[in-house]
């Protein structure tokens, strides 16, 4: 007879993991032929944050168990950020039950909708115990749950797709990843069209490996007159112990164009 999943009150606040902002970008491979986000492709992202929150709550190998109470409200036009937040509701022995909801931002104007929420059960696979964790490395960043003006955070697994043969992930998904963060970060400051002009520096410190949960964090240091400056790093994390390292950091420049 399989194990039954039996979940206890809600732990404290302190005890689970702090809720997680993260964004992205709907580009016209993932729209339909209205110009709007698939639902499946809010789902993959929306599963993708409860991955992460899930691994972070229960400490090993997790998968998806079970989706449930999703509401689709609005849709998401290419073009727009979505920004997605997750929050452990309730966790078990080896089950978690993740909250997470999308919402698309016109990074021009800064109007936002709320577009979906849902409900995902990741259960810890069987015959693996909770690792022991580990201290993790602190990144900067504003108060969880907030979307301040230039700022962003970007999360991402690494797949064997983005690595070599080694299992280590590629540069160029990596640099990828934080130019999307930037350009977030440097559209919300100025709410302006902008494109990248220059990677000023970049430096790859240590490497993140497949199964690891990347974070990216970007952030405007500095604006001209056309100009935004905005410091992007890296950080990956393992999803089974929680260690936790700084893999590259950039400064790069976005310009804004006109219409």
């Amino acid at each position: 007879m399989s194990e039954s999943v039996v979940f206890p009150a809600p732990a404290s606040a302190a005890a689970l993991p702090t809720p997680l902002v993260v964004v992205d970008l709907v580009w016209p491979d993932q729209s339909n032929h209205h110009g709007t986000l698939f639902g499946g492709a809010a789902l993959a992202m929306l599963d993708r944050l409860a991955f992460i929150m899930g691994s972070k709550a229960l400490r090993g190998a997790v998968v998806t168990a079970a989706v449930g109470r999703l509401d689709f409200a609005s849709p998401a036009p290419a073009g727009f950020a979505v920004e997605c937040q997750a929050r452990v509701l309730q966790r078990g022995r080896r089950s978690a039950t993740v909250e997470a909801s999308l919402t698309a931002e016109d990074l021009l104007s800064g109007e936002r909708v709320h577009c979906l929420r849902g409900e995902f059960v990741m259960v810890r696979q069987a015959g693996t115990e909770p690792a022991t964790a580990i201290a993790p490395e602190a990144a900067d960043g504003p108060a969880d749950g907030a979307s301040p003006a230039g700022w962003a955070r970007v999360a991402e697994i690494v797949f064997p797709g983005h690595a070599n043969h080694r299992g280590v992930l590629h540069g160029g998904p990596a640099m990828a990843w934080m130019a999307k963060a930037g350009f977030v970060a440097a559209t919300r400051q100025v709410r302006r069209s902008v494109v990248m002009a220059a990677s000023e520096r970049m430096d790859f410190v240590a490497p993140a490996v497949v199964g690891d949960v990347v974070e990216v964090t970007a952030r405007v240091t500095g604006t001209g007159q056309r100009s935004v400056r905005v410091q992007v790093e890296l950080w990956a994390e393992s999803p089974v112990t929680g260690g936790r390292h700084r893999c590259t950091s950039a400064e790069l420049v976005y310009v804004a164009v006109d219409a």
